[in-house]
């Protein structure tokens, strides 16, 4: 007996799965369980077969989109023929055909979005995004001043890519162009046109990138204020030119850009600047520079006649010969001074030598005195400071030698007469009392 299929889809296992059949079943029953609905879409096809109109109902903001049926007397009754790329609303039931496993809606009711509402929810999308600062003036990147390749985002062949290229070639034929050809309106126009934005922008040879486009209705215009084509203008890195429709129209496309062309045709002038008017400018300021220089030349020219027209230029060298004149006499008066310096110096040198040659010990001997001195290098200064018989040093002017004293350093008598002197010394020598002979030092040994 076969067991039972699970009831639910959490219960299924690889040996009890459920059936293609099934599951189809299931997500019909699921499907038609939802009630109807009001869904807002933009019409990218549409085929009427007999009583039933069948169309692809697209978002226009990001790729999804669901096949619709709906009755043709329902199409009949809108108030303006239906055609692609309309945006509608309609009231529909979602349905789910189990043989081909395809999603599906069936519409009862049909109506066309009013451009009122539309421009309501523009003015909506602005406010929000104005909000976020993606309209921000700092945010907006300079256009180069010379680009070497710039990127063209346009429709095929159109006259909005023809009035690009030309003048922006008229007024600098080197410029180069990486264009890309999309869809400017309709069900595709933003998916390409944002495809084609991030692929010049990866592209670093690109310098600035150019969005352009005829004008045109109103509705024709507002895929270029959809919410995604211009968060990709404000996250390129490539600064952004916005040249759609005229003067008058402005999308949302306009306050993202970097940089807003009135038209295609001031978008190729703004891109790059005259070639004609940039050479009369480097004219201009080569005159302005040759003229500058003559007339320096000039100045500096009567400045140097000027100069050489002084009495002193005349005979350059007089200038010259009184400084050296000045220099000589300079030189003969430090001579002068340095020798009379010296002079002097001399003389005080010799008052000096003569001063200390005066008062030298030498000196002093020269004129017959003599120095008495210990043996241990005192000099006597007191005769009752020596001692009989002790070895005395005298020096004298050429030499010196030792002498030993034969009495004690006492006055004799005779009042300092040589002959009692020396009566007196033998007297002394030749007394052998005992008291006299107590009283004598013994004398030291002979050097």
């Amino acid at each position: 007996m076969t067991s039972p299929l699970p009831q639910r889809a959490a219960d299924t296992t690889p040996e009890q799965p459920w059936p293609v059949r099934v599951l189809s079943l299931k997500i019909s029953d699921y499907v038609d369980r939802m009630s109807q609905l009001w869904v807002e879409g933009q019409v990218v096809q549409l085929n009427a077969r007999g009583a039933t109109a069948f169309l692809t109902l697209r978002d226009p903001d990001v790729d999804m989109s669901l096949s619709v049926s709906v009755p043709m007397n329902a199409v009949n009754a809108m108030p303006i023929p239906l055609a692609q790329g309309a945006r509608v609303v309609l009231q529909a039931k979602p349905t789910f055909w189990t043989k081909r496993g395809t999603l599906q809606l069936e519409a009862r009711q049909i109506r066309p979005v009013g451009i009122g509402d539309l421009l309501a929810r523009v003015e909506i999308l602005k406010r929000t995004l104005a909000a976020e600062g993606l309209f921000d003036p700092a945010r907006k990147r300079p256009v180069p001043f010379l680009p070497g390749r710039v990127g063209l985002i346009t429709g095929r062949n159109s006259a909005a890519e023809r009035d690009v290229v030309e003048n922006a070639r008229r007024r600098w034929p080197a410029v180069r162009f990486e264009i890309r050809e999309v869809a400017v309106q309709g069900a595709s126009c933003v998916s390409e046109v944002v495809a084609a934005l991030r692929e010049l922008d990866a592209d670093q040879s690109v310098d600035v990138i150019v969005i352009a486009r005829g004008g045109g209705a109103l509705e024709e215009l507002l895929p270029f204020s959809n919410e995604a084509m211009v968060r990709a203008v404000a996250q390129a890195r490539t600064p952004v030119i916005s040249a759609i429709g005229h003067e008058v129209d402005q999308p949302l496309l306009d306050l993202v850009a970097d940089w807003r062309a009135s038209t295609p045709t001031d978008a190729g002038k703004r891109l790059v600047p005259d070639a004609a008017q940039e050479v009369a400018a480097v004219a201009t300021a080569r005159q302005r520079m040759r003229q500058a220089l003559a007339r320096r030349v000039e100045s500096e020219r009567r400045s140097l006649r000027a100069l050489t027209s002084r009495p002193v230029m005349a005979d350059p060298v007089a200038l010259v010969r009184l400084r050296r004149t000045e220099v000589a006499a300079l030189r003969q008066r430090a001579d002068t001074r340095i020798e009379a310096r010296l002079h002097r110096a001399a003389d005080q040198v010799e008052h000096l030598r003569r001063q200390v040659t005066a008062l030298s010990p030498q000196s002093t001997l020269e004129r017959g005195y003599a120095v008495v001195q210990h043996r241990d290098g005192r000099i006597v200064m007191d005769r009752t400071d020596i001692g009989i018989g002790e070895l005395l040093r005298v020096r004298v002017a050429r030499g010196d030698f030792g002498v030993r004293p034969v009495a004690a350093g006492t006055e004799a008598d005779g009042d300092g007469d040589p002959a009692a002197d020396d009566r007196a010394s033998s007297a002394s020598a030749s007394d052998s009392s005992p008291a006299r002979n107590r009283r004598k030092r013994p004398a030291p040994a002979a050097e």
